[in-house]
């Protein structure tokens, strides 16, 4: 709990620090077009991404496999998708770095070695299915009990 709290007063005290020492060095204007710039660009590199894992997990469910390592991306993306989005240079850094590939899968990689899947098992309901709409056996259906009143 107490390193949550300091990377919620470092963060903000780091990023106030580099736009006063960038505005410095090259202009207000510039470092306030340098940052919309780099929330425009990461922006896009997060659609491209997001895109491509999403492609990549549909794959996966098509072939009934759980799209855990996409899951996991999605997530990784959305955070970076929001540093992009906070204005300044160090926020901006982390969110490309998760943008990336490579860093991406590594630290998924680790996620997922922490993580316990309860049920791997993926079977799609067949009347969901593209390849097939054949009805599976009663053996395979989930019963529900429960109690049913009508009131008109």
């Amino acid at each position: 709990m107490r390193a949550l709290l300091l990377i919620f007063i470092a963060v903000p005290v780091l990023e106030m620090w580099l736009l006063i020492r960038v505005g410095g060095v090259i202009g207000a204007w510039p470092t306030i077009g340098l940052v919309l710039l780099t929330a425009v660009v990461g922006l896009a590199l997060l659609r491209q991404q997001g895109f491509a894992t999403l492609v990549r997990g549909v794959g996966k469910l098509d072939q009934g496999e759980l799209p855990a390592q996409e899951m996991f991306e999605g997530l990784i993306l959305a955070v970076c998708g929001a540093l992009l989005l906070t204005p300044g240079f160090f926020t901006d850094v982390v969110g490309f770095a998760g943008l990336l590939p490579a860093p991406r899968r590594w630290l998924v990689g680790r996620l997922l070695s922490r993580a316990h899947v309860v049920d791997g098992a993926y079977r799609r309901h067949a009347a969901f299915s593209r390849r097939e709409n054949v009805h599976r056996e009663t053996s395979e259906r989930s019963t529900l009990e429960g109690e049913y009143r009508r009131e008109d």
